[in-house]
């Protein structure tokens, strides 16, 4: 009886999982045959609509170059890291248990935070029922693949396989990285993400899926020449294999082609050094320098520094391409169309000048350099307002827009197309007799009532400097295809002379005449190494933003005339050496403290310290001898370099020579040593640490606060002292 009670049992069991298995095959049958027959055309329709899908495949952005090949821009896989707190380890008492001692792996290796802030950040999520916990908290920002292994390598997050159980996971996102941080980055311009289709049959009821983000240019050279950095997107689509469906590029993308430029990373370091050096000193609003090359208009370096809140200079709006009211710095413009039409001369005539002198009505004009009478050749040694409204002003009495028409015809109003996005061309406002137009010409002449960009103000100097040549400024070197192929941006011509050869020499000998004549207003620009030549340029601030209550025709809030009180722009363009000119530098600083009011003594120095540090770096095709015998009572010093190269050179020097030692190499989350560094070796290595860095003064790092060594907070300022002494 037993026994036919188990065969019982056994045929029922065996009679259930045959009916079980039955009826799955029965469901198999007919599900293949809905698909393959009754249902067969429907699926077709919808393999079909797959894989006739056409996706967009993106490019990889050009790079961009310095002159000798150094990138500037380029780009970079960034990640951000994750945990997923509803994964199952989240929900453990295991990782409670391990917050310690992640909090302590995170804080010695990113210590942003440190091991307390780490643990409190790490267990705040938990505060909340599991349901509700993030499943994307931020671990850590623009890291690298490198970061992601190690964090998987902590104890905690080894023991689990795979990320739905520890938690830990990352996206990847193509980044535009800037090797040389701010140097230069207006001119290079950014770039942004914008969300554009990834098919090609765009639908506008796709969902965010179907978007991808790609970069591109909004500023600066990127943007100016995005078509050419961004390359074509390709397209593919899906193909069905023997074992899997997989994408099938139909057309590849054309990658982005890179641009070599014509900055120069020592000049472009040089600049930027000494504009905000000047501008912390001078506590400026703003200001910007340029430095050209004379023969080729190659831009060597561009930079635009802006007080953010905090105080501190910060790459900022491209002001080189902005126009300003340019004061007299446009007294030298004036003279080249006076010399062409030939009513300068002659220039030994004396005329007239004194203190004041009322031109057609308006105000008296005033002059604070020159005496009572002055020769022509001498109105721009001494800057006089007076003598180039008496030499200008007369010759369009009857044509007032006579004066704009020549310089429209010397090239002066053409784009450069430099490269760089938002360039803008002088503007001369047209003149009516009725509204005070003759007046408007008087201080034409002389820098007001007109606005100049700087870049246009340096690219007329480099036509004075180039015997007349008006070269057109560039930066944009060559482009360098995917394929290696080199198309190159040969020099040209806004014209080929805007003043002929022997009054591009007059107009030479003029501006040497500002820094080594008489009653030059540069005087203190003078150097026995670097012989500088250009002109100063001091311009009042107008009220160009801001409105009075009064209501014009149009019933509009009509614009304050006159100018702020006491705010100043200063200014000094020029080239060097003036023996043999090869680079123009243009600075133009601000709105600085109320004490400097002298354009010499802030812009011109800048000038002039960027032509002894070009100079002092073989950069003027003279190397400096640093043999040469000092004052006496000193010895040469040698600041940090590599070992082998300081023993050579203090073996030529004598044994008498001082250097800094090299400094040594630093622990993770300790603050560097950099005494004996220069600024850009300084900043790099303080900033590789982790930290921000203050700069005061220039030269060599002697100083530093915080001390080097000590276990500092990620994100903290060090300041450094330099000097030169």
């Amino acid at each position: 009886m037993k026994i036919e009670n188990k065969r019982s049992y056994a045929l029922w069991r065996f009679a259930i999982v045959s009916a079980v298995i039955s009826i799955l095959a029965a469901l198999i049958v007919y599900n293949a045959l809905s698909t393959t027959v009754i249902h067969a055309d429907d699926w077709n329709r919808k393999a079909d609509s797959v894989l006739s899908q056409v996706f967009v495949v993106q490019p990889i952005r050009g790079e961009i170059f310095a002159d000798d090949g150094t990138v500037l821009a380029t780009n970079l896989t960034q990640y951000t890291i994750y945990l997923d707190y509803r994964a199952s380890a989240r929900r453990d008492t295991a990782f409670v248990a391990a917050i310690d001692s992640l909090a302590d792996s995170l804080a010695c290796y990113y210590p942003t935070r440190d091991a307390k802030a780490w643990k409190d950040y790490l267990a705040k999520p938990l505060t909340v029922e599991p349901k509700k916990r993030k499943t994307n908290h931020v671990l850590l920002r623009k890291a690298t693949f490198v970061d992601y292994e190690r964090i998987r390598r902590f104890p905690f997050f080894k023991r689990y396989r795979s990320k739905y159980t520890h938690g830990l996971y990352y996206e990847a996102k193509e980044a535009r990285v800037m090797p040389y941080g701010n140097m230069a980055q207006r001119s290079i311009g950014r770039c942004n993400y914008v969300l554009v289709p990834n098919k090609v049959n765009y639908n506008p009821k796709d969902t965010l899926r179907d978007f991808t983000d790609q970069l591109r240019g909004y500023s600066g050279i990127e943007y100016a020449l995005d078509t050419i950095l961004a390359g074509r997107p390709g397209t593919a689509k899906y193909a069905l294999m023997t074992q899997k469906v997989t994408s099938w590029v139909d057309e590849p993308a054309q990658n982005g082609s890179s641009i070599r430029t014509t900055i120069n990373i020592d000049i472009q370091d040089i600049v930027e050094t000494e504009l905000q050096a000047m501008l912390r000193q001078t506590e400026a609003d703003w200001g910007t320098a340029i430095v050209m090359e004379v023969g080729t208009g190659a831009i060597k370096a561009i930079s635009n520094l802006d007080r953010d809140k905090n105080g501190n200079y910060i790459e900022a709006m491209n002001y080189a391409l902005q126009a300003y009211e340019p004061g007299s710095v446009m007294k030298p413009i004036s003279m080249i169309v006076a010399l062409e039409d030939g009513y300068a001369f002659p220039l030994e005539r004396t005329m007239a000048i004194g203190g004041s002198y009322a031109y057609a009505g308006g105000s008296p004009i005033h002059d604070t350099h020159s005496p009572a009478a002055l020769p022509v050749s001498r109105f721009i040694e001494y800057s006089s307002n007076i003598g180039m409204t008496k030499l200008i002003a007369p010759q369009y009495e009857n044509n007032l827009n006579g004066f704009r028409q020549r310089l429209r015809e010397l090239g002066f109003f053409d784009r450069f197309n430099t490269g760089m996005a938002g360039e803008r061309p002088p503007y001369f406002p047209t003149l009516d007799p009725k509204l005070g137009g003759r007046v408007s010409l008087s201080r034409m002449a002389y820098g007001y009532s007109t606005m100049i960009p700087p870049l246009y103000t340096c690219a007329v100097y480099n036509a004075i400097a180039s015997d007349g040549k008006f070269v057109r400024p560039r930066m944009v070197e060559e482009i360098i295809a995917p394929d290696g192929t080199v198309t190159q941006n040969e020099v040209s011509y806004v014209r080929d002379s805007i003043c002929s050869r022997k009054n591009a020499k007059i107009l030479q000998e003029m501006l040497h005449s500002v820094v080594y004549g008489q009653g030059g207003t540069a005087k203190s620009l003078k150097s026995d190494i670097v012989t500088i030549a250009g002109k100063t340029g001091t311009c009042r601030i107008a009220n160009e933003a801001k409105r009075d209550t009064s209501k014009n025709k149009k019933g509009e809030p009509a614009p304050v005339r006159g100018y702020k009180e006491g705010q100043y722009r200063l200014a000094f363009c020029g080239f060097f050496p003036y023996e043999n000119p090869r680079y123009t530098c243009m600075v133009l600083i601000s709105k600085p403290a109320p004490q400097y009011r002298g354009a010499a003594t802030t812009s011109g120095m800048v000038v002039k310290n960027i032509a002894l540090k070009m100079h002092a770096r073989g950069l003027l095709a003279a190397r400096s001898d640093f043999r040469a015998e000092g004052p006496k009572g000193t010895s040469p010093v040698i600041y940090a370099g590599e070992t082998s190269k300081i023993e050579h050179v203090r073996t030529m020097m004598g044994d008498n020579a001082r250097h800094f030692r090299i400094p040594p190499a630093h622990e993770s989350g300790h603050i560097p040593d950099v005494r004996g560094l220069g600024v850009r070796d300084a900043i790099a290595r303080i900033e590789d640490a982790g930290y921000r860095i203050k700069i005061s003064g220039q030269g060599y790092a002697v100083t530093q606060d915080p001390p080097s060594g000590r276990l500092y907070a990620s994100g903290k300022t060090v300041h450094v002292t330099f000097s030169s002494k």
